[in-house]
Formats: C-alpha cells, sequence, structure tokens
C-alpha cells in the first residue's frame, strides 16, 4: 500500500466556474480541507491554492483545467512526488450524477485536465477519483454541459457522493485503495 502524498482537485479558478460541473474536484479539496482543517493558500510556483498536513499537499490548480498538468508537476517534481503516489479527483461525464469510480492509470477519456497531467507527469500511473456526473446526451453539447451548475436533483446526488469521498477519506489516506473501492463502488441508497 502506497499511500498518496498529493491529492488533487480539478476545476477552473475563478468565481463565474465556482458552481459548474466541471468543478467537482475543486469541491471535494475544499471539503476535505476543512475536514482536515487545512488552509488553501495560493502559491505562485505551484500555479494554485496549495494546502499541507504532514507529508500530505492538497492542490487546486489555477491554470484552468485544460493545464492542470503544469500545476500537478510544478509541485510533484519539488517533492519528489510519484505519479503513483498522486490522486487526482476530477468529474466524470461517463459516470452517473452520484456514482463514483476509483482507478489507477489508464486513458484520460478526452477529459483535458487528465490529459494535460498525463502529458506532463509523462505517465498514467496516477489514481483518479471519478465523480459523475452524467452526459448530456450530445458530444456537441459536453462543453456547455461541464460549464454549468448541476440541476438540483443532481446537485444532490453528488453532495452525498462526496460526503461519500469523505468517509472513505481514512482508507484513500492509508493507501488501502482496494477498501477505499469497496465503500465508493456500493451504490448509495
Amino acid at each position: 500500500m502506497i499511500p498518496p502524498r498529493l491529492i488533487v482537485g480539478l476545476g477552473n479558478p475563478g468565481s463565474e466556474y465556482a458552481d459548474n460541473r466541471h468543478n467537482l474536484g475543486f469541491w471535494f479539496i475544499d471539503r476535505l480541507a476543512h475536514e482536515l482543517k487545512v488552509p488553501l493558500v495560493a502559491q505562485g510556483k505551484f500555479y494554485g491554492r496549495v494546502g499541507r498536513i504532514g507529508d500530505l499537499w492538497l492542490l487546486q490548480p489555477g491554470t484552468f483545467m485544460n493545464r492542470s498538468g503544469q500545476a500537478v508537476a510544478s509541485l510533484a517534481r519539488f517533492y519528489k512526488i510519484a505519479a503513483e503516489e498522486i490522486l487526482v479527483v476530477h468529474d466524470e461525464l461517463d459516470l452517473e450524477p452520484g456514482s463514483i469510480r476509483l482507478k489507477q492509470g489508464g486513458g484520460n477519456g478526452g477529459h483535458n485536465g487528465l490529459k494535460d497531467i498525463q502529458a506532463h507527469l509523462s505517465v498514467p500511473d496516477f489514481w483518479r477519483l471519478r465523480l459523475g456526473i452524467g452526459h448530456p446526451g450530445e458530444r456537441n453539447e459536453v462543453i456547455n454541459y461541464v460549464l454549468k451548475a448541476p440541476r438540483r436533483e443532481e446537485q444532490e446526488l453528488i453532495d452525498r457522493a462526496l460526503d461519500r469521498c469523505l468517509l472513505a477519506w481514512p482508507k484513500l489516506c492509508a493507501g488501502d485503495y482496494a477498501a477505499a473501492q469497496r465503500l465508493l463502488h456500493t451504490k448509495a441508497v
């Protein structure tokens, strides 16, 4: 078991994006930082908002989604954090709202944030906590969809999923990804 040393929540900076589906990663980091009582502070050399507790770093890239890799790689290289010690939390079109999947490596599924992180790290071996937002049904509507707030019923499902992620945090923090998967992949009632 390799515990994570860097938890990255993907999103876009700025108040105009704060309630967008694409900012689920930011929402998770905000909740986790609150739970751990860790302040997030803007740090220019890491291109984002950063918090630290012991050997664990929290990061919200300030580079916009499509350039997330710049922030991730700068912090990971500076502190010699390997790809398998990184957990990236992001929105997932291929999962229904409220669904959660945890996995290591793999493709990027067209997610520009993941694509950029893979390019900057030169490997896809980091862990991903994929939080479902559903799909608009039409490929040409994806950008418009992810840059809008979820409907109320979707937001309720997403909030419950974020709560489940916090319940699984002790397992995630310990690097017990198999136990975390059992908790997270179970359908919420």
